[in-house]
């Protein structure tokens, strides 16, 4: 177990001490070749590009009219695939909740469900009454005009 090592009363808290010189060029020592090496790697990456987009226009632009027709089919059956995977995900999900709802395992938002279906029988039968006494009206209105 590491040892509770008070802090001295002069220095804020979460300050760092000092480090020696030559912790500090060390440091700064990596930051400059870390940093140095990326963007050299940029630097390169870039040139790269350039010369491959160079090389690739006349190519793109003579099999432009066979490309162009055969990315957007490309990205139509991904996209189409992608829906279709999304959907039978979310299918399988229902009826999975569905079951495990039916046979009263009562799964997370079953208590919600419930909690509308009360509401929505006591509407019901709220409107039913109502209807009836409704009707009722109707007909005994009827009768006292026959």
């Amino acid at each position: 177990m590491a040892e509770y090592q008070p802090q001295p009363q002069n220095q804020p808290h979460g300050s760092h001490q000092q480090h020696p010189l030559s912790y500090q060029a060390v440091k700064a020592a990596t930051a400059v070749t870390a940093g140095g090496s990326l963007l050299v790697l940029s630097g390169l990456t870039l040139a790269g590009t350039v010369i491959a987009l160079t090389i690739a226009t006349p190519l793109l632009v003579i099999f432009s009219p066979v490309l162009v027709p055969a990315v957007i089919t490309a990205g139509l059956l991904t996209t189409g695939f992608l829906a279709s995977g999304g959907f039978g995900v979310a299918a399988v999900t229902v009826l999975s909740w569905i079951y495990r709802y039916v046979t009263g395992k009562h799964p997370p938002g079953a208590e919600t469900l419930e909690s509308a279906r009360l509401k929505l029988t006591s509407k019901a039968r709220e409107m039913k009454d109502k209807a009836e006494q409704f009707g009722h009206q109707h007909l005994t209105a009827g009768q006292h005009t026959s």
